[in-house]
């Protein structure tokens, strides 16, 4: 199946599923089924019980995992016939190969209503090659068989062109992290008011509003009505003309206000933190602010923590710095940002684009050669990248942490069922 075949299967599997209907397995799926009796036969057929019923010799087993008020364990009923035979009558083990193979063996004990029950829990997924290995009134008895859910097979060419991507598993960094609103303000004592020395009509203006100054560059040209000769009025610093408060040919007076340039090359960020968050933030935490028009993020830290309260919020104000070279950060704009309080080393961590949702579990699918498997995980702290895994993994597993999606599309097309 070439790339574009394969991705329109998934694209029409997701908008199936989006409107609740079913998908027909193909070649990538591998449903509950597979071959039993002897070393292999045909077809699965189910027993009394509901279990799956293997037969040979004119004894069967009917093999089922128990789930109705106990973990999942395997329970077996032994029959000669037609005729049920008592637990007495004979023994059963199942060995398990799992995708990876990982092996792992069930020995069932007799149980007083008749059956045989294993101690041992099945684990999920409830995916791997099976042998059954049994002995009824002294005769040997083997069936294999597969039993796979949540498993796909999608060739390597295929994975990755369609970008999907698998790192090992393993220990990382999980940030405490606060999210917070901010808003963008000049720094004090980098802007300043450019006023008239002496009144008289103002002759000539050469800024306007949004227009970069450098130091000592002629902003206005007033005629003083005193010497009745013209005065020139410079910028005394560099910066972004914020305001124009004057015409030519009108009259200015002595001190007003022309002109307000601002240095803007650096802004404050104000974080309003509210409750019992403002004691855990200090001067020195790292600040990831986030542009809201745009999604642009830029990092800082935290320089002071004012002293009071913002009067209309009664928040805490913890102040950053960030730069502003390119003057796309604007003042009074409304921000958000992320302040990491602690960074907590953890055992085994993987990215957020890993995790998916599959049945009612949190989930990440694991590839070994071209097979793709999901794998339930109980999921610990999390940050704005990572999570922490503390259960379901083990480091060194390949994990799917790009295109995580088009595996679970995969493998929910296949319909590859939880039947036992």
């Amino acid at each position: 199946m070439n790339l574009h075949r394969w991705i329109a299967s998934i694209l029409f599997a997701m908008m199936l599923a989006a409107c609740g209907g079913n998908v027909p397995e193909d070649e990538h799926g591998h449903a509950e089924g597979g071959e039993e009796g002897g070393e292999h036969a045909e077809e699965a057929t189910k027993g009394s019980h509901g279990g799956r019923l293997l037969q040979q010799g004119g004894f069967s087993v009917e093999l089922a995992i128990a789930e109705d008020g106990t973990p999942p364990k395997y329970q077996a009923w032994l029959y000669k016939g037609d005729e049920a035979l008592p637990a007495t009558a004979g023994k059963v083990v199942v060995r398990l190969k799992r995708l990876g193979n990982v092996q792992e063996s069930h020995t069932l004990a007799q149980q007083a209503d008749g059956s045989l029950m294993a101690t041992t829990v099945v684990g999920e997924p409830h995916s791997f090659d099976v042998e059954v290995l049994a002995e009824i009134e002294g005769k040997p008895l083997r069936w294999a068989y597969e039993s796979y859910e949540g498993r796909t097979r999608i060739p390597q060419a295929i994975a990755e062109q369609s970008g999907i991507k698998v790192a090992a598993a393993g220990a990382g960094i999980v940030a405490d992290e606060h999210e917070v609103q901010g808003l963008l303000t000049p720094v004090e004592g980098r802007s300043a008011k450019v006023t008239a020395r002496f009144p008289g009509p103002i002759r000539r203006l050469s800024a306007n509003v949004g227009d970069r100054v450098v130091a000592g560059q002629t902003l206005a040209v007033i005629e003083s009505n005193l010497s009745l000769s013209n005065y020139n009025i410079t910028a005394p610093l560099s910066g972004v003309v914020v305001a124009r408060d004057a015409s030519v040919g009108a009259v200015a007076g002595e001190g007003m206000v022309l002109y307000e340039i601002a240095d803007l090359s650096r802004l404050w960020v104000d974080l309003h933190i509210f409750g019992a968050d403002a004691q855990h933030i200090q001067p020195g935490g790292r600040v990831q602010v986030t542009r809201m028009s745009d999604g642009m993020t830029i990092d800082t830290v935290i320089d002071r923590i004012l002293p009071g309260t913002a009067t209309a919020s009664q928040s805490t104000v913890a102040r950053a710095t960030i730069a502003n070279a390119d003057g796309q950060w604007r003042p009074g704009s409304a921000v958000k940002a992320r302040i990491t309080v602690d960074l907590q080393p953890t055992s085994l961590v993987v990215p957020l684009a890993a995790l998916q949702k599959f049945r009612d579990w949190d989930v990440v699918f694991i590839r070994v050669g071209d097979d793709y498997e999901v794998r339930p995980v109980t999921l610990g702290k999390r940050d704005a990248t990572r999570v922490e895994i503390l259960d379901g993994l083990k480091a060194g597993d390949q994990v799917v942490i790009e295109q995580s999606y088009l595996v679970k599309a995969d493998i929910e097309k296949s319909g590859a069922s939880h039947d036992h």
